[in-house]
């Protein structure tokens, strides 16, 4: 049986470009693939005006179909964190012990979905507060582990993060 080697990711106007892309080349580079769901398939811009389309639409996405799930940062979060099929999808890798990335603002969608109390976790100083009042231990370090869910605080932690995305995955074959 082939090891399933997709990663979901959400995306939606005003993703953090680099939160997305660099995960996204990391990946591909260790032998993984990244497909987007969105809520229509179009081309949507980032942040910093860097286009990204879907692949997949949201209503349609299965996450038995995916190893992993990226959350990417900027305004889009915040956006999508209102939508019940986006933490569904959440609160079902994270109960499965699959991946669950979350970057920056990113974070928003996790406290929504409910799955980070009592989880060591970081992201944004915006969000710090949010992370905390939804039952997460806050860590100023550029990356954090806990079980399945890895966290990071900003852009300038995407290497240490898009590294353990990959450790993560290939100690978990799917």
């Amino acid at each position: 049986m082939l090891k399933n080697r997709t990663v979901l990711a959400f995306l939606d106007d005003i993703y953090e470009d680099l939160e997305l892309w660099y995960p996204k080349l990391r990946l591909e580079e260790a032998g993984y693939k990244l497909q987007c769901c969105a809520p229509a398939l179009k081309t949507y811009a980032g942040k910093h005006g860097y286009p990204a389309a879907s692949d997949l639409l949201l209503k349609d996405t299965r996450s038995e179909d995916f190893c992993g799930l990226l959350v990417p940062g900027g305004f889009m979060p915040d956006k999508l964190r209102r939508d019940p099929k986006v933490l569904s999808l959440t609160r079902e890798f994270f109960e499965r012990g699959q991946l669950v990335a979350f970057i920056c603002h990113g974070g928003w969608i996790p406290i929504s979905a409910k799955v980070l109390r009592g989880k060591r976790v970081t992201g944004s100083l915006g969000i710090k507060d949010d992370l905390e009042n939804a039952g997460g231990i806050w860590v100023d370090e550029p990356v954090v582990v806990d079980g399945n869910l890895i966290s990071s605080r900003t852009p300038r932690d995407l290497a240490p993060f898009a590294a353990a995305m990959v450790k993560f995955l290939d100690a978990h074959p799917q």
